[in-house]
């Protein structure tokens, strides 16, 4: 998407639109906040799970244009931002411009799924190959069940 997209072409007609940041916190960049929106969108992420997302997700954070010691937004920023493009009619003709990018160029975007893989140490099955319990892996009352295996 970084190679499709033309985000100074879809940040163009958002900008007047943007936060000036005259009171509170720094707004975030236009761009960052609308590559956080279509992330959303394309993972089908809430907000809290967006910010969470970014905090948790190196990819996210790299994609958006955020570095490891940037401030990172929080879920109402999130939703502000959502409401910004909403209440300025941008949200729906925006992300159809995005989704139909790929598509011009014989690309294919399919909505995604982010998964979690943890790796963690587990014990062989305790099955053997008859699909019948393993006598000396399991309990004492396998132990009792077969004495005799047990004794030699």
């Amino acid at each position: 998407m970084e190679r499709v997209v033309p985000w100074g072409v879809l940040v163009e007609p958002m900008a007047p639109f943007a936060p000036e940041g005259r009171k509170g916190r720094p707004p975030f960049a236009v761009e960052t906040m609308l590559r956080i929106h279509f992330m959303q969108q394309w993972f089908t992420l809430s907000d809290p799970a967006m910010e969470d997302a970014l905090h948790d997700v190196p990819l996210f954070r790299e994609f958006a244009g955020l570095g490891w010691d940037s401030r990172l937004p929080d879920e109402t920023t999130i939703l502000r931002f959502r409401h910004l493009l909403e209440r300025h009619k941008l949200a729906d003709q925006i992300l159809a411009l995005v989704n139909d990018l790929p598509t011009g160029k014989g690309l294919l975007l399919k909505a995604g799924t982010v998964v979690d893989a943890t790796l963690i140490a587990a014990p062989n099955s305790t099955r053997n190959k008859d699909g019948q319990r393993h006598v000396r892996s399991n309990s004492k009352a396998s132990a009792a069940q077969a004495p005799d295996v047990l004794s030699r």
